[in-house]
This record gives structure tokens, C-alpha cells and sequence, in this order.
């Protein structure tokens, strides 16, 4: 609770951790909404297509930076020597080191739900439809689980910072990078192939992919009704849709095992570097 606190009480901290989202939106609002439906002219439910993909793809970008901000807490406690003052205290290391763990999952979840409502709400306003109740769990679901793989990333990474210089710069870099590696700012079939590799082998961008699978389903369904399959899978696989693999689609499973051990991987590193310090 006490990180919790702490994180919320700063709105200067919560508001830079969802940096990196409004700018998106802002981008998206300005020209890039305009700019992905260009080709788009009289094609029914262009714009409920490329809304669901921009949120879809900002939720996964929320994931990241909500965590981030979150972890913050980590070094804070470094640089005023709390975290020496805790080491004295009458409770097992594992106990602080998993309160401080679960304080930055449960502020990316909250905070990336939040995003999810103010998301749907967004598309409905622009004509678009609201995800079934089904559909919905469905995508709380995928944020919880992007929420966990970002957290143990995150933690891992911030456990290497000591001071909030440190931790300022690398805020910077993943505020700037998540919106390329999520497909978000440039779609990954334009992207070299180097880039595209590197954009797959990132774990966050698979829970990109799953819920654009689920935030798009519906609009999916509308925009290529009628049209040939091979047009829809292309499409598909051009926006990010779905990841493709020596020609083969990755499974939606696949997605949730790269995300499953994300978690565990990096969770275990974080438990790890932080006893060790």
C-alpha cells in the first residue's frame, strides 16, 4: 500500500507515465488517423478499424510506461537511502521486494484499464461499437497479463538505476521506443526486415497483437465482409494484426506463452537482483 500511495500521490509521476499515450493520441488525432484511412475512401467501417488498432496498440504502450512510473518507487527509496533504512527494519527482504513487485503490477493494471474505458469510449463517440461483455473480460484479461510481463521487465531494468536522473533517461528511451515497437507510429510491413525481427522478438508487442485480435474483431468482421480471405490476412498481417513466422501465422497461444514467460523470466531476475543488492 505504501508504494502505492506514493506513486498516486505524485501526479507529476503518474502524469509522465502516460506520457508517451497522450502523445500518441495526440499524433493519431492530428494526422495519423487521417493518414492510415487515406486509402481507405468508401470502405464501410474504415474508421472503427483503424480506432480499435490505434487503442489496441496505445493499451499495450500503457502497459510499459504505467510500470515504469511505477517501479520509480524503487529508486527513490535508492537515492534517499530508505531502502538501507528497510534492510534494518524487522521484515523479510522478500517481503519488501515483493510489495514493491506488486505495487508496479497493480498501477499499470489499474492505469491501463482506465486507458481500456477511456479507449471504448473513444471509438463509440466515433461511430464505432462497444466490445461485448464477453470480448471485454476478454481484454482485461490481456492487460492484466501485458500489465505482469511489463511490471517484470521493468523491474528488472530499474533495479540496475540508482538515481532518478537514471531513471528519467530511461523513461525517455522506452516512451520513444514502445510506440515503434508496438507497430503504432509506422505499421510493421513497412519497417526493414531487421527492424520487423526486432519488433517480434519484443514480448510486449505480442500482447499488442492479442488485443488488436480482440479490439478488432468485430470492425475485422464489418470492413472485409464480402471480400477475399487472402485480402484480410494480408491486411492483418501488415498492421500487426498477427505475427507471421517463416510464412506460418503465430498462434494467439504462442503470443500468451511469450508473455507467460516474460513474467516469470524476468520476475525471477528482478527477485534476484534486488536480494543481491
Amino acid at each position: 500500500m505504501r508504494n502505492l500511495k506514493i506513486f498516486l500521490r505524485d501526479r507529476a509521476a503518474v502524469f509522465f507515465s502516460l506520457l508517451a499515450v497522450l502523445i500518441i493520441i495526440g499524433l493519431y488525432a492530428a494526422f495519423l488517423g487521417n493518414t492510415l484511412t487515406s486509402g481507405m475512401e468508401g470502405v464501410s467501417g474504415a474508421r472503427f478499424l483503424m480506432d480499435s488498432w490505434i487503442m489496441a496498440g496505445l493499451l499495450a504502450v500503457a502497459s510499459i510506461t504505467t510500470t515504469l512510473g511505477a517501479a520509480g518507487v524503487i529508486v527513490d527509496d535508492k537515492a534517499k537511502g530508505i531502502a538501507k533504512d528497510f534492510r534494518c527494519a524487522p521484515l523479510k527482504r522478500g517481503s519488501i521486494v515483493g510489495g514493491y513487485l506488486l505495487a508496479t503490477v497493480v498501477v499499470g493494471t489499474v492505469l491501463s484499464a482506465a486507458g481500456f474505458v477511456a479507449a471504448e469510449i473513444y471509438i463509440f463517440a466515433n461511430g464505432g461499437k462497444l466490445l461485448t461483455f464477453g470480448a471485454a473480460l476478454k481484454a482485461l484479461g490481456l492487460i492484466v497479463l501485458s500489465c505482469l510481463a511489463s511490471g517484470a521487465m521493468v523491474s528488472f531494468v530499474v533495479s540496475f538505476l540508482k538515481t532518478p536522473n537514471a531513471l528519467a533517461v530511461a523513461s525517455t528511451i522506452f516512451g520513444t521506443l514502445s510506440g515503434f515497437l508496438m507497430g503504432i507510429y509506422v505499421p510493421v510491413s513497412v519497417l526493414p526486415g531487421t527492424v520487423q525481427t526486432a519488433v517480434k522478438a519484443f514480448p510486449i508487442s505480442h500482447a499488442a497483437v492479442l488485443l488488436r485480435q480482440v479490439l478488432m474483431e468485430v470492425a475485422l468482421a464489418e470492413t472485409f465482409a464480402g471480400a477475399p480471405a487472402e485480402a484480410a490476412a494480408r491486411f492483418q498481417e501488415d498492421l500487426g494484426v498477427v505475427f507471421t513466422y517463416g510464412g506460418g501465422v503465430f498462434s494467439a497461444a504462442g503470443s500468451v506463452a511469450v508473455l507467460m514467460g516474460t513474467t516469470v523470466v524476468f520476475f525471477v531476475l528482478a527477485v534476484w537482483r534486488m536480494l543481491k543488492e
